[in-house]
């Protein structure tokens, strides 16, 4: 059983650590949650994270039904979710999700600066979806639970995700100083790196899609 747990929790954790990218959405958390105290951080940080958890469990539960509900097989879909992952990957070595992150987030604050004294709840949108449950952790997770055949392997994808969350939770609740401490230079260091590797899950996966496929 452990023999089975770990190494597809490894490669779980790993990939859905990438995707998420909480280091990266640390600084665009701040910036939504700069104008509330304290305790309006925490909740924020809880109620995100919650939102995204519920929203990446439930596709990765019902996501194989659905794509049979599609006749869509398991190899094209692995195929597309290789396409996508790789287009995520490229805005991350150039940065461009980073831009879309902070457009979001001054795009709230915007909207938020209308009603003076009023606190919005940005806790689904932006943070929960998509900074956390985006197309590429929705699709990785349907991915990996179709590829996983026993509930050992399930729970290892599942705990990975969870695992992640946890993570998220914790870098959230320490944005401000962790932020301060990185600096944009060394964070969009991490970006890339980050980006780089994805790209490289995300051929693997294509590659796997193409043979499954046409039987290779």
């Amino acid at each position: 059983m452990a023999g089975e747990f770990i190494p597809l929790f490894t490669a779980s954790f790993v990939t859905f650590f990438v995707l998420i990218d909480a280091l990266g959405v640390a600084p665009v958390f701040v910036s939504l949650t700069a104008h509330g105290p304290a305790s309006y951080r925490r909740s924020m940080a809880l109620k995100s994270v919650l939102v995204g958890t519920i929203i990446i469990f439930g596709f990765a539960f019902f996501g194989a039904w659905l794509l049979d509900q599609l006749h869509i097989t398991i190899d094209a879909f692995r195929a597309a979710g290789g396409v996508l992952l790789f287009l995520i990957a490229l805005d991350m070595v150039f940065e461009k999700r980073t831009e879309r992150r902070e457009t979001r987030a001054e795009s709230v604050l915007a909207e938020s600066d209308d009603i003076p004294g009023v606190l919005d709840d940005v806790s689904v949108f932006p943070l929960g979806i998509p900074m956390l449950a985006g197309p590429g952790s929705i699709a990785t997770a349907m991915l990996f639970m179709s590829e996983s055949a026993s509930w050992v392997g399930k729970s290892a994808v599942l705990s990975a995700i969870a695992a992640n969350m946890v993570i998220c939770f914790i870098v959230f609740l320490m944005a401000g100083p962790l932020v301060r401490i990185l600096g944009d230079s060394v964070a969009g260091a991490i970006t890339r790196i980050f980006g780089v590797i994805l790209a490289a899950l995300s051929v693997q996966l294509l590659i796997d899609g193409i043979k499954g496929a046409f039987g290779l």
